[in-house]
């Protein structure tokens, strides 16, 4: 890519927290819309992208420009030197948001956040874990202070969703927003619906 070209560069990492249908949604619509899309997926991504959704690497390889695992440290994704616009790690296993949020980058996504966080690009953690300790609660504040956004895989209701995929993307479509990245995924909240507070 030349020029600023690299600005439509996203990186999308996909951990072992369930929902690994958010990191692959995300990773389509991404490259529908013409991104540039770098997906790393971690052994426990990958072993929830078969278990939950019965696809592997291959079918991740096919919409995305490139294709990591987490133990690729060479990746040139691990250098602030090169250019790419954000990052998602969608789902965002605690794990992974406990070493982002201690600095530790022993393994490749984290390593990429920290290029985020240190290079001032836009970090986008998808957590999904209920409940919350107060460790994970204090690694999401300290991530987000550190300048990542915390976007958990919460759906709302309002648009009257009624399959598991309009549940879903309702969660893509925010991590859409977050990028700037035009969608019509969910209907937004707008003249047609009205406040239930009386």
């Amino acid at each position: 890519m030349d020029g600023d070209s690299w600005k439509n560069r996203i990186v999308v990492g996909i951990t072992g927290a369930s929902g690994a249908v958010y990191g692959y949604r995300i990773v389509k619509h991404l490259a529908a819309s013409g991104r540039e899309v770098h997906a790393i997926l971690s052994e426990p991504g990958q072993e929830l992208l078969s278990m939950e959704l019965g696809i592997g690497p291959e079918e991740i390889a096919e919409i995305a420009h490139g294709i990591y695992t987490n133990r690729d440290m060479k990746s040139q994704l691990s250098s602030g030197s090169y250019l790419f616009n954000s990052m998602v790690i969608a789902p965002c296993s605690m794990k992974t948001l406990g070493a982002i949020a201690s600095g530790v980058s022993s393994a490749l996504i984290p390593r990429v956040a920290e290029v985020c966080l240190k290079e001032k690009r836009r970090l986008i953690l998808v957590p999904r874990e209920t409940p919350l300790s107060l460790v994970h609660i204090r690694n999401m504040e300290t991530a987000a202070m550190a300048g990542a956004t915390i976007l958990p895989a919460m759906p709302g209701f309002y648009h009257g969703p009624s399959t598991v995929e309009s549940l879903v993307d309702h969660v893509v479509g925010k991590v859409l927003d977050q990028l700037g990245v035009e969608h019509d995924l969910f209907k937004r909240w707008g003249d047609d619906h009205r406040s239930r507070d009386t």
